[in-house]
């Protein structure tokens, strides 16, 4: 088949295109054609089209954002609304005919509503054209506070995702999809995040000791990873306070905090208060925006990319309060690095019960915590046996195997 995807952007290192490119990757495999269509495009994907208006930082998007979930329920809105799903309906059509496509995979654009018109226009476009369409839903409206109050919460019932006949559903979690069912009344099946277990991480050359240089940390210093954006659900204070009490304890080794992506699209005032809270703490909080570039373009680009910063770190702090699954916490177990995580509530509901053998902590950090991490800074042989049992837990439960299985009972039927 030839299969389209569709999504606000499917460029960078945010979890909704990491997914997407690895679904790209196991639909190549299983024999199928991939292109893109997106407000924003990585130079190295799949090939399709860019379409400006489909970004959620597109100036008219966001006057329309910031309208609606400012409770601005006007006529004029609601028309500005209509006028841009138009536009979109018709880039949509154009993406479909162009690439001669069987299957649309909406990835988030019909679940978090990011952008409103793209939505609704693809919900429209769908099931008046029965373009056959997958839903891959990695968030929800409901499960984040800026999303309400809302001026036209009815759209956001009808669109954020849609029914219909031609569209079927995925989620990446058992909550989500609990959630989904109580809340729209729709059925789905969980597609978890995966990562590619049963090959491992790709041979190349360590630049990690180039990044260690590039970041001034010395050769014995202890270096802590937080792969996650700067935005509150993500805990960072958590892990300032772990590496707070590991500076206590381990001096005189120097501790360093890693937060491998910039900022969020939440404004910079969680940032700020971050910077504050480790320099009073004593902890060198390095973020992305002031010393690590978090992706380059290809292996012979200025910068540094993911794998160097997971290469280079001793540890992996993963504290967040909510997660729609975590990809991070993948990646730290599929580059075998010990990990700390907070016990949100997928992590509770489809993670914990695979028996991984992670440092938990449940919104706090305390002494008998700092120590359990200490242990497996200061055992190596303590460190691998964990991350290598890790592995194959992961390996049986969240792999490129199982979700290729998962993949085939949406879209058999259509092939």
């Amino acid at each position: 088949m030839r299969v389209g995807f569709l999504s606000t952007r499917l460029a960078g290192t945010d979890g909704v295109s990491l997914e997407s490119a690895k679904v790209v990757a196991l639909l190549v495999r299983m024999g199928h054609d991939v292109a893109y269509c997106a407000g924003e495009l990585d130079a190295g994907g799949p090939g399709g089209l860019q379409i400006a208006e489909m970004h959620f930082r597109h100036p008219e998007i966001e006057a329309i954002q910031a309208d609606v979930f400012r409770c601005k329920d006007t006529q004029m809105l609601r028309s500005r609304i209509a006028a841009s799903v138009k536009r979109l309906r018709a880039s949509i059509r154009e993406f479909v005919q162009e690439y001669r496509l069987d299957l649309l995979v909406a990835q988030n654009a019909c679940a978090i509503p990011m952008n409103i018109p793209l939505g609704i226009a693809l919900s429209e476009e769908v099931a008046e054209a029965e373009i056959r369409c997958v839903g891959h839903h990695h968030d929800f409206a409901w499960e984040r506070e800026r999303f309400t109050p809302c001026a036209v919460q009815d759209l956001i019932d009808m669109h954020f995702p849609p029914k219909g006949r031609s569209i079927r559903h995925a989620v990446i979690s058992s909550i989500a999809r609990r959630e989904l069912l109580r809340r729209r009344g729709i059925e789905s099946i969980v597609l978890p995040n995966v990562m590619d277990f049963a090959s491992g991480p790709p041979a190349r050359a360590s630049r990690s000791e180039e990044l260690r240089t590039a970041l001034g940390f010395g050769d014995d210093d202890i270096v802590l990873l937080q792969p996650t954006r700067v935005v509150p659900r993500k805990g960072v204070e958590h892990a300032i306070e772990l590496a707070r009490r590991l500076v206590s304890a381990c001096h005189p080794r120097s501790v360093h905090l890693l937060i491998s992506h910039p900022s969020g699209d939440e404004g910079p005032e969680y940032a700020n208060w971050l910077q504050k809270e480790a320099a009073t703490s004593g902890v060198d909080l390095v973020l992305a925006a002031d010393r690590f570039v978090a992706v380059r373009e290809s292996e012979d680009s200025a910068g540094f990319d993911l794998r160097d910063a997971y290469e280079l770190a001793d540890f992996v702090t993963f504290p967040s309060h909510i997660e729609g699954f975590g990809n991070a916490l993948l990646e730290a177990v599929f580059y075998r690095k010990p990990l700390l995580v907070n016990r949100f509530p997928v992590y509770v509901a489809d993670i914990a019960p695979c028996r991984f053998d992670f440092v938990e902590i449940d919104r706090a950090i305390d002494q008998e915590t700092a120590d359990s991490v200490a242990r497996l800074l200061d055992d190596a042989e303590l460190s691998a046996r964990t991350t290598t049992r890790n592995y194959a837990i992961a390996t049986e439960h969240f792999s490129y195997e199982v979700a290729e299985r998962r993949l085939a009972q949406l879209i058999d039927r259509w092939a």
